[in-house]
């Protein structure tokens, strides 16, 4: 397939499931539920966060999830007492559990109370071109506080060659912006040239399958080749193909 037609084929594909009904079957639906801004980042990255495995399960535990924060994430992180904290004690979700949860609410209230929050903290190390070292960043300062060293396993760093695909994906829902409904685009100093796809095993396989990445493993030399592929067909807002790949994999059994 020529380079032109391959655009015009994930351009289509792209259009077909970058609509608001893709809500219904996907994380992003948790976020989608609140209005003010602190609450839809912090649902986002929490959601974010657990988002592997069975889909049904995700949803299901980032919902109680919620529920366990109030359903008013950004009030109950701000004002998280000890006594608040041991309610979140019986969570889990495949290997992320309550000590985790824990600890992700006293990160995050850290983060708020004292680095101005998400937006800020991804934007201050985010470049035109990249947000991975943003993200290695992020993880410094997200773990600069007392915590189980089982823990850091849930938030990935680029630079250690992880495709770190729900961070990845998290800073797609919150920094594309094409009023189209789905992505929020409510962070405005990260361009989404410097955004990078989400990569997992559906949007890796199609990828290979199209020839717009020949790396076996999903890693981060993946990603950066992925990347450079996507970024070829739309240098402005290349992770819109996360949208064709995945519903390719996905919805398509390409």
């Amino acid at each position: 397939m020529k380079q032109s037609e391959l655009k015009d084929f994930l351009d289509e594909k792209t259009l077909r499931y970058n609509q608001p009904k893709f809500i219904e079957s996907d994380p992003i639906q948790i976020p989608h539920q609140f209005s003010k801004k602190e609450d839809i980042e912090i649902a986002g990255f929490l959601t974010a966060t657990i988002a592997w495995g069975n889909r049904k399960s995700i949803l299901t535990n980032a919902s109680k999830m919620m529920e366990l924060l109030d359903n008013a994430p950004y009030d109950f992180i701000t004002h998280a007492s000890k006594r608040d904290l041991d309610i979140l004690e019986n969570f889990v979700h495949r290997t992320f559990n309550g000590s985790d949860l824990q600890y992700f609410v006293k990160a995050l209230q850290n983060i708020y109370s004292k680095h101005h929050g998400l937006e800020a903290v991804f934007t201050k190390n985010s470049t035109a071109e990249s947000t991975q070292q943003s993200i290695h960043e992020f993880k410094k300062i997200f773990f600069s506080l007392p915590h189980l060293q089982r823990t850091q396993k849930h938030v990935s760093d680029p630079l250690k060659n992880s495709a770190a695909k729900r961070l990845n994906m998290f800073l797609r829902w919150m920094v594309r912006n094409d009023q189209a409904g789905v992505d929020f685009g409510i962070w405005q100093n990260i361009p989404m040239r410097a955004l990078s796809c989400p990569l997992d095993v559906h949007s890796g396989n199609v990828a290979r399958k199209l020839n717009l990445l020949k790396r076996k493993q999903n890693d981060g030399k993946a990603l950066f080749e992925l990347d450079s592929a996507l970024r070829r067909l739309d240098p402005s807002d290349p992770v819109k193909y996360d949208f064709a790949l995945f519903g390719l994999g996905v919805f398509e059994k390409f």
